[in-house]
């Protein structure tokens, strides 16, 4: 069976001819179309390629009232020879479909989120800045749109992609403090889905983060705080002397990264140890008491590698020097260089547009 075509209405007043590229920043500015899917009577229907536009909820939107509300981040890019590709969608797109499972959703075909978003990046590649550490960002994200008060699954839903150039989504290392009360995800809850509420609800222990001169927390286990998980939106990983430790993901608390794991295919091709277990702070500490404790650094779509200078644990501070990183910029180098061409891409884990 062939792939549907999907329609294209032109946008008449496209921003891009005038739009300065230089004035990137993550999440501020968006491209001249969007993709829409409709979901009814148990069919998705409706696909169309269209001007960005704002569109009507009811102000009675199961989604504004009970969070029933998924999304993915993907980036784009343009590589050394000018082709526009796509980093490993196809996993964004199993783990959508993953969260769409755990929130009562209806699934999102292949062809409307794989192909729809090859069709409307083609038709948007010229929005691909031409930076260091830029790209298209894209977000695939579906709501509940039924017209009811009422807690149960909706029967209606929209599915969207809209995409916008980003510049680097972290301009300076991150100061981070290891959160010790709030809780982002608890076992058997909806941390490996990407769901709104994952999100609103990180937003008040940030805000005291940063009151204290943080910019984002390092999640710990909802039962002891005792074993770190994610830090802020991301994944993390810690280098303790000489290996590379990043926290388990078998109690679905933790995001199951596309970055994480390319990340830990590579450094381990690049030759380094990589464990995938639970870490407590304590060990974190008494590794740094011993100056083992050599790196720690995020890793998701958004920073792709994000440095992190310093972690602190209440009263204890942990300073890194950045000038001594080592795994996170070869990390970073790395993936890059798949992304822009610049090496071979042997998983097969660029999408050629």
């Amino acid at each position: 069976m062939s792939t549907p075509i999907i329609p294209v209405i032109p946008n008449t007043h496209p921003k891009l001819p005038t739009y300065n590229m230089d004035e990137i920043a993550f999440g501020k500015n968006f491209t001249d179309h969007m993709l829409v899917a409709d979901y009814e009577n148990g069919e998705w229907k409706n696909v169309v390629i269209k001007p960005y536009a704002p569109f009507e909820v009811d102000p009675s939107c199961a989604t504004l009232h009970y969070g029933q509300t998924i999304f993915e981040g993907i980036k784009a890019f343009t590589n050394k020879n000018g082709e526009a590709v796509i980093f490993r969608p196809d996993q964004n797109f199993k783990r959508f479909n993953i969260s769409a499972e755990r929130m009562q959703m209806p699934a999102v075909p292949e062809w409307i989120f794989i192909e729809g978003m090859k069709q409307l990046i083609n038709l948007e590649k010229g929005w691909i800045p031409n930076k260091p550490d830029a790209s298209l960002y894209i977000r695939p994200f579906m709501i509940a749109m039924d017209p009811f008060l009422g807690v149960r699954p909706s029967n209606t839903y929209k599915f969207m992609i809209i995409l916008g150039p980003s510049g680097a989504y972290f301009s300076a290392p991150m100061k981070i403090l290891i959160e010790q009360h709030y809780t982002r995800a608890t076992p058997g809850g909806v941390g490996f889905a990407k769901n709104g509420g994952n999100y609103g609800g990180s937003l008040y222990p940030v805000a005291l983060a940063q009151e204290k001169g943080y910019d984002q927390v390092l999640w710990t286990d909802a039962i002891e705080h005792k074993y770190v998980e994610e830090v802020g939106m991301m994944n993390v990983m810690f280098v303790i002397d000489g290996k590379v430790i990043t926290p388990s993901i078998e109690k679905g608390t933790v995001l199951k990264g596309v970055t994480r794991n390319s990340a830990i295919t590579l450094l381990r091709e690049m030759g380094y140890e990589v464990e995938e277990r639970f870490l407590s702070v304590a060990e974190i500490i008494d590794a740094h008491k011993k100056g083992l404790f050599q790196e720690v650094f995020g890793v998701g779509t958004a920073a792709v590698v994000s440095y992190i200078s310093r972690l602190a644990h209440g009263e204890y501070i942990m300073d890194f020097d950045m000038e001594a990183l080592k795994v996170a910029p070869a990390l970073k180098k790395h993936l890059n260089d798949i992304r822009m061409g610049n090496i071979v891409d042997k998983h097969n884990w660029l999408l050629h547009i």
